[in-house]
């Protein structure tokens, strides 16, 4: 049976449903541990789970110029206290092996990006935490080569991987998503997550940043559910006009509660 634990619950087969959302990038302490707070006031009445997620290093943007964030050794201190003052279960992303031990103090799940998905030496760092290990399917590859990525995971003798589909790459600047990459992926035996917010986005697409459309997360993320979607992953923000990463793509925290009534409902009843 596919399932990973995370502290007192697990994401997978049989389970409630869980999402992984929060700001793309931390943009403050102060901003960071509002959304944390704000985010596990939303969620409270759902019989969902919600995991924090946001990122100290944005390595993969568009333009030199953009905004990164705080950087590891800040950005887990934030993350610690989103962990520990609010009891929340929190997910980053790792841009190198090195990154992995310091980010597996804190974090409940290290995330590899999808560039990266391919790069043993990250993998296998990430896997030897012991913490979960969650891999982003990368744009250029086909869900069954997905298993080699597995492999590499539970070659260290950690069981706890997760894939997540963000889109495939369809042409310049655009992703589509075929659904069939959820229970393709399920087959290895792990939980498969859909990326609903990266999935929308239009990657360099305006020159100097990614583009994104918004309006197609809650069809999307419906679509995922449908398909068997084990978990989601939508990155959420109290402002998105203004926020410093994907505000094109990122959902507004008042979208949230009724979405996520949608998605739950769907869910239990498929």
């Amino acid at each position: 049976m596919r399932r990973v634990p995370i502290r007192d619950f697990c994401i997978g087969e049989g389970q409630p449903l869980v999402v992984m959302c929060g700001p793309c990038v931390i943009e403050s302490e102060e901003h960071c541990l509002k959304a944390a707070e704000e985010l596990k006031r939303i969620f409270t009445p759902r019989r969902m789970r919600l995991i924090f997620k946001s990122s100290y290093d944005k390595a993969n943007r568009s333009s030199i110029r953009s905004f990164r964030g705080p950087g590891p050794q800040e950005g887990l201190r934030i993350l610690e206290r989103v962990s520990r003052e609010l009891d929340l279960p929190v997910v980053t992303d790792i841009h190198t092996a090195e990154e992995a031990a310091s980010a597996g103090e804190v974090c409940d799940i290290l995330q590899i990006p999808a560039f990266l998905c391919r790069q043993t030496d990250m993998l296998v760092a990430a896997a030897e935490t012991g913490r979960v290990v969650s891999v982003k399917k990368g744009q250029f590859m086909a869900p069954w080569d997905m298993g080699n990525v597995v492999e590499k995971v539970h070659a260290t003798g950690n069981p706890k991987v997760i894939l997540v589909d963000r889109g495939t790459t369809f042409g310049y600047n655009y992703l589509v998503n075929d659904m069939r990459c959820i229970p393709i992926m399920q087959k290895f035996g792990v939980p498969v997550c859909f990326d609903a917010t990266h999935s929308v986005q239009i990657p360099g697409g305006k020159g100097s940043a990614s583009g994104g459309e918004r309006e197609f997360v809650a069809p999307l993320a419906k679509a995922a559910i449908a398909a068997g979607a084990d978990c989601l992953f939508m990155e959420a923000h109290p402002d998105p006009a203004n926020a410093k990463s994907d505000s094109d793509s990122v959902l507004d925290f008042k979208a949230l509660p009724d979405l996520l009534l949608t998605l739950e409902r769907l869910y239990e009843n498929r």
